[in-house]
């Protein structure tokens, strides 16, 4: 879910080209980047650092709407939610998507490089291990010592690779 659906770089994957090409193979393209997207126009999503703020993200009205159409969409068609990352450890769809969709029962797959699939669970223990819990990684008999070490995993990873913008522009976007 980009926020900006223009690509310099990739212009085959800016909106108006990626929509015609879609739509030429029968596939919608729903644009979604307001509610779901990584750079918010909500200046209450910000910390006073500028960092997004995940987590009081995905409690605005904004996100929970833009959730809602993800779970009515998902009920008559498979979904892609695309993004720029490659990684999704470094993409605000695992950071901030993700831990929703897998909250009410859906585990995403993570479509990589060379077209290779990576389940959430995997991602998840990637992103348990490189953040230094990697004992919570395997398979433990505390599934609520996982749950809270993927918390602190999350707010972590968050921090290397959240969206941040300068703390005065923060300030620009609340009035």
């Amino acid at each position: 879910m980009r926020s900006s659906p223009q690509s310099a770089r990739f212009p085959q994957f800016s909106q108006s080209v990626l929509e015609k090409t879609l739509a030429s193979e029968g596939i919608a393209y729903i644009f979604l980047g307001e509610e779901l997207g990584g750079r918010p126009d909500d200046p209450e999503a910000y910390r006073s650092d500028g960092r997004v703020d995940y987590q009081v993200r995905r409690k605005s009205y904004a996100f929970r709407a833009g959730l809602e159409r993800v779970l009515k969409e998902s009920e008559n068609r498979s979904l892609a939610l695309m993004c720029a990352e490659e990684d999704p450890l470094d993409c605000h769809r695992f950071l901030m998507i993700s831990p929703e969709l897998v909250e009410v029962g859906i585990a995403p797959l993570h479509i990589r490089r060379g077209g290779n699939i990576e389940t959430q669970e995997a991602a998840e223990t990637r992103l348990l291990e490189s953040n230094g819990f990697g004992a919570f990684a395997a398979n433990t008999l505390f599934p609520e010592a996982r749950a809270e070490a993927l918390e602190k995993a999350y707010a972590l990873q968050a921090e290397r690779f959240g969206f941040r913008v300068d703390p005065l522009v923060v300030d620009r976007l609340s009035v």
